[in-house]
């Protein structure tokens, strides 16, 4: 069992078998190099090459590097790591598990090394919400299990738009349906990352830290989360920006939306609380605690802005434009704007913000 949660340490089991260990991560980083170096593997692979690299040929390195690349990854803290790194190590999870079941028919077993459809759908608790279609070999999937795992897919395709619905549930066939667990892989990785590290731990890895900097700045990937260009924000957020400036009344989704968003793209509590001052329901103590908590300060989760779907639903979804009818999510929209401005644009974005507070502190 070691070798498989080895090749898929995202596996709740897995989790329990490092948990068993008899020795703490304290000691693992201690008195174990080749777990560190391997876990500091995982980690600038995914910012390199979108994988965690080649696995080590001892299944109890490979295994227990996973909770040390997890470490590494929250002592960064950057945003752009934890998605970079949930994404490799799904990629990693997909490219093994498809060729798990490449010579096997759907539900069938595979050997101890390796997981079945049927495990990855018992895992992310899907049994029920996935069924077999019939002859023509799809499946069946749930909407309300559909949306959240297909947020993250840009392509026109995955819109629920686009989807032929039939009694609440969307057709998919089998490369469909493990796009999509690939995606609840990604989901249950990120979660809860960045997490506050132990300076026991913390200590002992600051020079692998270090080294995982030093590649990121490198690869100048930070941008499309620490730059904050509001005439880039998707309309949408745009609109919901203006009715707080203007200091019009938000309703609860409309609030949370705008402040998920805002903190997503590496806004400060105080900077955000700020920009509420001039609307007319401001309580400061109210927005502190509000913008803490959807951070993840103060609660157990960081909340993401929700997707476009979900806007649209409570009629936050205003003014669309070309880019909106290709992107499901608002963060999607504003990385992708980011992506397309030039590096001498972005600057002037930058220059005019900063003038724009040096004036307001004046």
């Amino acid at each position: 069992m070691q070798r498989l949660h080895a090749r898929y340490p995202f596996l709740e089991a897995a989790r329990e078998s490092v948990a068993t260990e008899a020795v703490g991560l304290a000691t693992v980083v201690e008195q174990d190099r080749a777990v560190v170096d391997r876990a500091r593997q995982r980690v600038i692979t995914a910012l390199e090459a979108g994988s965690t690299g080649d696995p080590h040929r001892d299944a109890r390195i490979e295994l227990l590097s996973y909770p040390v690349a997890r470490v590494l990854v929250s002592m960064v803290g950057e945003r752009v790591l934890v998605r970079k790194y949930a994404r490799a190590e799904a990629a990693t999870a997909y490219e093994r598990f498809t060729t798990d079941m490449a010579d096997t028919t759907e539900l069938k077993s595979v050997e101890s090394t390796g997981l079945a459809l049927e495990d990855l759908l018992a895992e992310f608790d899907l049994r029920d919400a996935v069924r077999e279609s019939g002859g023509d070999d799809g499946y069946r999937i749930d909407v309300g299990t559909y949306l959240p795992l297909a947020a993250d897919l840009w392509d026109d395709e995955w819109r629920l738009v686009n989807q032929p619905l039939n009694a609440g549930d969307v057709p998919v066939d089998e490369d469909d349906l493990l796009t999509l667990l690939r995606e609840a892989i990604r989901s249950r990785i990120e979660d809860g990352l960045p997490f506050d590290v132990p300076e026991t731990i913390g200590t002992r890895l600051e020079d692998d830290a270090a080294e995982i900097r030093e590649v990121l700045a490198d690869l100048d990937l930070t941008q499309d989360i620490d730059t904050v260009v509001p005439d880039l924000f998707p309309p949408c957020m745009k609109a919901l920006l203006d009715q707080i400036q203007k200091g019009e009344h938000l309703s609860h989704h409309s609030r949370f939306a705008i402040t998920a968003f805002l903190t997503s793209i590496g806004m400060t509590t105080d900077e955000i609380v700020d920009l509420y001052r001039v609307n007319s329901s401001f309580g400061e103590e109210m927005t502190r605690y509000q913008t803490d908590h959807i951070r993840g300060d103060s609660s157990p989760t960081e909340y993401s802005a929700p997707s476009c779907a979900t806007m649209q639903s409570y009629g936050d979804c205003v003014n669309k434009d070309d880019l909106c009818e290709r992107i499901p999510h608002p963060m999607a929209y504003y990385e992708q704007r980011i992506d397309d401005a030039d590096d001498e644009e972005l600057e002037d974005w930058r220059e005019n913000e900063t003038d724009g507070q040096s004036a307001s502190g004046d």
